[in-house]
């Protein structure tokens, strides 16, 4: 067996090892408001012969196991189109069908999580480092649908998720870019660091990723957006603005709360 193949086994192994000790063991309230929103969502939109965008993140892992029950139990044919490393490893483990924006460059749903969402339905994303990726999925999807647990619903962005909004940069650009952005709107700018190795986190991309700690004075998100977007050396934010058709929150009191563009 080739390194590759042993590399695989064991990272379906981690996945689906780290899977089943939430499902099989009493679940957190957080971790049932997770899957009740993700369930709900997979039953509202996901339907036969459809081509599904899957996003990265902790609760995509319910999300991705009510599409897999589907499948099985009532003979649903979908294609699922990752978004991450972490969102191909999960199609795979579960028996799906996996596609690419190759072959299926229009999607009729794409389902991913969000970091948070404020009362206008913009989304930060990218606290897992995705967002370049999970952002051209939505795009290419007729539907946006984000699930997510009420931690995640904020009336405004940066009420409860302090970790700030991501930006893959090119590595050579990072200085710059940090610097631009302090200038143009202030806050603070950190080039996120590995965690279990020495250097910067890199990107599936191969990119370095900003963490801007934005001022709380901010309104026009949609123009912050595209201003940060025409610094050269930024590859994409973590700011998803006007995207999102559909939330789903699950609330600590068994219900599911949702909120529609």
């Amino acid at each position: 067996m080739n390194f590759y193949r042993r590399l695989h086994l064991n990272i379906v192994s981690c996945v689906l090892r780290d899977f089943n000790s939430k499902i099989l063991s009493p679940m957190a309230p957080i971790e049932e408001s997770k899957r009740r929103a993700a369930y709900q969502a997979v039953d509202d939109f996901v339907k036969d012969g459809m081509k599904l965008g899957i996003g990265s993140g902790s609760t995509i892992v319910y999300a991705v196991h009510r599409i897999a029950e589907k499948v099985k139990n009532e003979g649903l044919k979908v294609i699922c189109v990752p978004t991450s490393f972490q969102a191909h490893q999960l199609v795979v483990s579960n028996n799906l069908q996996l596609g690419n924006l190759e072959l299926h460059s229009e999607l009729d749903v794409a389902i991913d999580g969000a970091d948070e969402v404020d009362s206008n339905m913009t989304l930060i994303k990218g606290g897992g480092g995705c967002q370049t990726q999970e952002k051209i999925v939505a795009s290419c999807a007729n539907k946006f649908v984000v699930v997510a647990d009420y931690k995640k619903d904020s009336k405004y962005l940066g009420e409860q998720y302090k970790k700030g909004i991501p930006i893959e940069v090119i590595p050579m650009a990072y200085t710059p870019v940090s610097v631009k952005i302090k200038k143009l709107f202030g806050g603070e700018v950190h080039l996120r660091m590995a965690q279990m190795k020495a250097g910067p986190v890199i990107s599936d991309n191969g990119n370095f990723i900003l963490d801007w700690l934005f001022p709380n004075d901010i309104a026009d998100w949609k123009a912050v957006n595209n201003e940060i977007k025409m610094i050269a050396g930024v590859v994409e934010t973590g700011l998803f603005v006007g995207m999102a058709n559909t939330v789903y929150f699950g609330l600590p009191d068994g219900t599911v709360k949702v909120l529609r563009s």
